[in-house]
């Protein structure tokens, strides 16, 4: 327990009020910590357990992030056992919704969602580069889930941004997140419907000078990478022009960067490819290509 807690205290500590990872065992840095998790929203923090444990062991985090002075509220969410899968707000008064900061921008989560809270922390780094990336251009955010990666690209100067996801609900929210941080609506689009019946309005509102692709790891119904990667990746010819740069991501531990390259080649050898961009430093990974890959491509021709 010792490790989690100078694990936990030490990434607080660099979290500067604003949302991060403070423990991540499923990097396999952390010896039999393999199934934890823990994310910080200020001043709450959420445990996620990838297996079943011991209700003794729970309880002997629970006391420990206790004594952790910054943490006021603890959810614990166990979500190995399928259909099973649970959350408890184990201690402290944790809203449903809060706003959290990242980057110096706000976005709307929710700690007690089962699933995904609202803000995939490990892309951190992947939205501080389109921040610094975006001015004057004309982004599309494919698989844009709460839009993220949008306000990132608005503050930093794009020019207009469109936003595609099937989910209507996180659209809904994306645009939530953008009221949040004054953004005005007409610097942005948002489609919410599914891409592989159709492309047309993506299509008719291009070409795009920066493409980003975040789809689910593995979502049946909606997204399985290797066979619907493929035909993103297609498609990209049609969306973009020549010095167009593209953010490939997945992060799927069965696939490594060799995937998204492959990938790459066979559908769109015009596109080469720059540099794999760093994961945040508070998603250590014992083996890299089991993390997440985020790829920038440049469009020569």
């Amino acid at each position: 327990m010792q490790q989690i807690l100078a694990e936990v205290e030490k990434q607080i500590a660099k979290a500067g009020n604003e949302a991060r990872r403070i423990f991540h065992g499923r990097g396999h840095c952390f010896e039999g910590l393999e199934h934890l998790v823990i994310d910080w929203f200020p001043p709450f923090a959420v445990a996620r357990l990838y297996r079943d444990v011991e209700p003794a062991w729970l309880d002997e985090l629970s006391d420990l992030l206790k004594t952790v002075p910054d943490i006021q509220g603890l959810v614990i969410q166990q979500r190995g056992r399928g259909k099973d899968a649970e959350q408890n707000v184990v201690w402290g008064d944790v809203p449903e919704q809060m706003e959290v900061r990242e980057l110096g921008l706000a976005y709307h989560v929710k700690p007690q969602r089962n699933q995904n809270s609202g803000l995939f922390l490990d892309m951190r780094e992947g939205r501080k580069w389109v921040k610094e990336q975006a001015k004057e251009k004309r982004v599309l955010n494919l698989f844009s889930y709460t839009c993220a990666f949008s306000v990132a690209a608005i503050d930093g100067g794009a020019d207009h941004v469109v936003n595609v996801d099937m989910s209507k609900g996180s659209i809904n929210i994306g645009r939530d997140n953008h009221r949040l941080n004054g953004i005005k609506g007409d610097r942005v689009t948002f489609l919410a419907y599914d891409l592989f019946k159709s492309w047309k309005k993506v299509r008719q509102l291009g070409p795009y000078d920066l493409v980003v692709i975040d789809p689910p790891s593995f979502q049946p119904g909606s997204f399985i990478a290797e066979k619907d990667y493929r035909k993103v990746i297609r498609r990209l010819n049609e969306l973009t022009e020549a010095k167009s740069q593209v953010l490939a991501c997945h992060n799927d531990p069965k696939n490594g960067t060799e995937f998204l390259k492959q990938l790459m080649l066979e559908e769109c050898p015009d596109f080469k490819f720059v540099e794999r961009l760093a994961n945040p430093e508070d998603f250590p990974e014992a083996e890299l290509e089991k993390g997440l890959k985020v790829l920038l491509y440049v469009r020569e021709k």
